[in-house]
């Protein structure tokens, strides 16, 4: 069977994981990851269609996919995983992979051989990853930690038939606002840093006599 790129287990659980980041900013001993194994039924669907896709194959990082690409009830993939707290922040050492079919490599290890093909230290891995947000880890998700206990125990989940109601769409349209506000905020700050703006002369009105 093909080896496919993104995919991944826990070490020690040798639970099934989809590696969104394989660094991080600032943290490339970290790894941004999907267990598989929490994701209601429809997602998981598709997602796995999605990584098995050329797009995601060719993508340097998944998560740069899962930044442009929407779910079937019309969430936004990355966002969405974010919202309900299906990211998990492991360590890299934590996470094999199988590059090929009959093969297996730590994450670790993995991005110490990707950086030196591309020349670079493994911290500057995450300056290769495009079209996705450049916010500090915890900013970009909100993630939790997987621990061996915590492993077995998959988190509560939607059931495959139930429906969003219109309360959990605007509190997901809240947080993406929230976050594109914040953004927003810093490229204005960045921008005037980098060309502060002039401030406007204050025009004296003449005061006509009566």
């Amino acid at each position: 069977m093909k080896s496919l790129k993104h995919v991944g287990k826990m070490k020690k659980a040798g639970s099934k994981v989809l590696v969104a980041f394989r660094t991080l900013p600032g943290e490339s001993n970290q790894a941004l990851v999907i267990p598989v194994a929490s994701l209601p039924d429809e997602y998981h669907d598709n997602i796995m269609k999605l990584v098995e896709t050329d797009e995601a194959q060719s993508a340097f990082e998944f998560g740069e996919v899962l930044f442009t690409r929407s779910f079937a009830d019309g969430r936004p993939m990355l966002q969405a995983l974010r919202a309900d707290g299906r990211l998990a922040k492991v360590p890299t050492d934590d996470v094999i992979m199988s590059p090929s079919p009959g093969s297996e490599i730590q994450l670790h290890q993995l991005n110490t051989l990707i950086a030196e093909q591309k020349n670079c230290a493994v911290d500057d891995l995450c300056t290769f990853v495009s079209g996705a947000p450049k916010d500090k880890p915890e900013e970009l998700v909100k993630v939790k930690d997987i621990s061996p206990t915590s492993e077995t125990t998959a988190p509560l989940k939607a059931s495959a038939n139930e429906a969003l109601s219109d309360k959990d769409i605007a509190k997901s349209y809240r947080s993406q606002a929230d976050a594109m506000y914040k953004e927003a905020a810093r490229l204005r700050k960045e921008a005037d840093d980098l060309d502060p703006p002039q401030k406007k002369a204050a025009k004296t009105k003449e005061v006509e006599s009566a």
